[in-house]
């Protein structure tokens, strides 16, 4: 019986024979889109975020300042946290663009829009299986005869299809844009290893393409181009953040490889010992330079600190439940987190026989599910947690996901996908329960959103953020977008036909939360929270005395560094600070005043009413302060 959806997507088959290079102009805009929505729309409209990410900033200035490419400086001391690609980065963009917070986050957008569209490539060749995997469906003939051409598709081609799917999930999920936003190491650490890790089953998928002598003499050193840019960005990834670059790939590559029982086959075609060289040339001179320059203090800071105590050991308070990333995924990958479980059982890894008897080119949903589960346990065991350690697996959440999509659509668009009724009834009954659960959660967004204002706490920083988002009027247009999301998804519920299409509705409503909610709300957290330090970083240059200290008291704002370009004294309190300054008057014998810069509720007017000073400026969250030292 000819479906309903078949009206529509006839005259779309015909349009596709006739016009391939328009399809694949659109597929080009498409990426480009997304990539523009997600990654570089306001990209450098709202200063630097504290706490970290001007710490990253002001250390590529200062290598940029300093000419010393090596040893990384904020604030005066040296900052080993971080090797140093990323700086190198950002103080390349300083140079071309200027000192600016589009060039701090450069890195970080151009890294997600390099893992986009080649994740878009990697699905686009082999995002859909070309032969039958346990029960999964298959694309056909209408005979039994699988095949992937695209002219019997009534719609795009599978691999097209998962690939448009594909590249909008890798872009528009919440922890993807929130990092790929922010000049920190965590989206070019996720950009080199996603990269590296799409070219390693590039290289991996085309192995029988490439058994030719005339295709093998092409290779350098007769290994793989895909192979070779798979070290070369794994060399990139350690250079970003240290050995968990090399490490994680391996995991995941050899646990994928040992389940399919052909390590020893791809053990051989990697060429290791040439890929070990290529690697180390690339990785490891920043690291014997930097040790030679610093010596043990380098080794044990980043080293000892930043991997080994970070990986066994609670490091500055970053601890967690065992199920933490549970809760990173869900809410980090929403609302495509939902279908991760049906996404993950159709999959029927657990068949391991047929996984080993189907083709390389068919094994990219098993790939990333290793790849998920490789980066998901590795940092589940770490004892440290944060939410930024897992962005590397979102790339493999995403692929997983599409190919469940993809495939739905293709079921319910075409009469030539062959499926038994028990297939469809478990695949529908799934997509159900799981449309479902995202109706609940999408009301209880939209509820969230409605009472926000009212339950938020209290921020020093802000101290009238309820009365910020009462008149802005954000949230209640955040209800409205979840709820009238929650509505359309209990029409699509109503037919099983119209399931599938929930990615659709999901995507439609993540865009227009993303443009008329989450960015003007970062304009407006912006003008309250950075906006009055930025201001004050500008009078702090204009008033400063020649020599003249900066001190920091009752918090820390490494912003302030980076906008007034000048080394920052913190302490905890005013009877500190003023301790401090007694002490250092006889090393300091032409110090006349000091510039103090505390939170309106940190300063003590009785001690300052027996001490010269001059309030210079002040907001509502903060004073800046001329203090008189002379003769203390």
């Amino acid at each position: 019986m000819k479906l309903y959806f078949e009206r529509f997507t006839i005259p779309l088959q015909k349009y596709w024979e006739t016009h391939p290079k328009m399809v694949w102009l659109l597929s080009i805009l498409w990426v480009l889109l997304i990539g523009w929505l997600a990654f570089f729309w306001h990209l450098g409209s709202i200063g630097l975020v504290d706490e970290t990410e001007p710490l990253f900033a002001e250390a590529a200035r200062q290598m940029l300042v300093t000419g010393d490419w090596i040893t990384p400086y904020f604030n005066g001391d040296t900052r080993f946290d971080k090797p140093a690609l990323v700086y190198w980065l950002m103080a390349i963009a300083y140079r071309l663009i200027g000192v600016n917070e589009w060039a701090v986050r450069l890195p970080s957008a151009l890294a997600a829009m390099a893992l986009t569209v080649l994740g878009f490539y990697t699905l686009q060749r082999f995002g859909f299986p070309n032969s039958k995997v346990g029960e999964m469906g298959r694309w056909g003939d209408g005979e039994n005869n699988p095949t992937t051409s695209s002219s019997q598709s009534p719609v795009p081609s599978p691999q097209s299809l998962s690939a448009w799917i594909g590249a909008a999930l890798i872009a528009l999920n919440p922890i993807t844009i929130a990092w790929a936003r922010t000049g920190v190491s965590d989206m070019l650490l996720s950009g080199c290893m996603g990269t590296s890790l799409f070219c390693f089953f590039i290289g991996y998928a085309t192995k029988d393409e490439s058994n030719s002598a005339e295709n093998q003499k092409k290779f350098f050193l007769n290994i793989s181009p895909w192979y070779v840019a798979f070290y070369v960005l794994s060399a990139l990834a350690v250079l970003t953040k240290g050995p968990v670059g090399i490490v994680l790939p391996l995991v995941i590559i050899s646990g994928f490889v040992i389940y399919l029982g052909n390590w020893r086959e791809v053990w051989r075609e990697m060429r290791p010992i040439w890929g070990s060289l290529i690697f180390s040339a690339i990785a490891l001179p920043w690291y014997i330079l930097c040790y030679l320059r610093n010596g043990e203090a380098f080794i044990d800071a980043f080293f000892g600190y930043h991997n080994v105590e970070r990986f066994t050991q609670v490091v500055n308070r970053h601890s967690a439940p065992w199920y933490f990333y549970f809760l990173v995924v869900l809410i980090g990958f929403f609302p495509w987190s939902i279908y991760l479980p049906l996404a993950i059982a159709k999959l029927r890894f657990w068949q391991v026989k047929k996984w080993r008897n189907s083709s390389r080119s068919s094994q990219l949903g098993l790939f990333a599910l290793a790849w998920f589960f490789g980066i998901f346990g590795f940092f589940t065991i770490a004892v440290t947690k944060l939410p930024s350690y897992v962005i590397p697996l979102m790339p493999a959440a995403a692929i997983l996901v599409a190919l469940l999509f993809s495939e739905q659509i293709l079921f319910v668009t075409s009469k030539k996908f062959l499926i038994t009724d028990k297939q469809k009834f478990q695949t529908n009954q799934g997509l159900f329960w799981s449309g479902i659960f995202n109706v609940v959660l999408s009301t209880a967004i939209a509820g969230l959103l409605f009472y926000l204002p009212s339950i938020l706490g209290y921020d020093p920083a802000i101290p009238d953020l309820h009365q910020l988002l009462e008149k802005s009027g954000l949230t209640i247009r955040g209800f409205w977008i979840w709820g009238i999301s929650a509505i359309v998804l209990v029409f699509l519920l109503q037919n099983r036909r119209r399931l599938p299409f929930i990615v659709v509705a999901n995507l439609l409503t993540f865009v227009a939360f993303l443009t008329f909610v989450l960015t003007p709300t970062s304009f407006l957290l912006d003008s309250a929270r950075q906006m009055p330090l930025r201001e004050l970083s500008a009078v702090i240059k204009e008033v400063e005395n020649p020599g003249e200290e900066l001190f920091m008291i009752g918090f820390k704002k490494p912003s302030v560094v980076f906008y007034t370009q000048q080394k920052v004294d913190y302490f905890e309190g005013f009877n500190e600070t003023f301790n401090y300054i007694r002490k250092t008057a006889t090393a300091n014998p032409n110090r006349t005043s000091v510039l103090i810069l505390s939170q309106s509720t940190h300063v003590k007017p009785e001690l300052l009413d027996t001490t010269p000073h001059q309030v210079l400026a002040k907001t509502k969250a903060y004073k800046l302060i001329r203090v008189q030292v002379s003769g203390d």
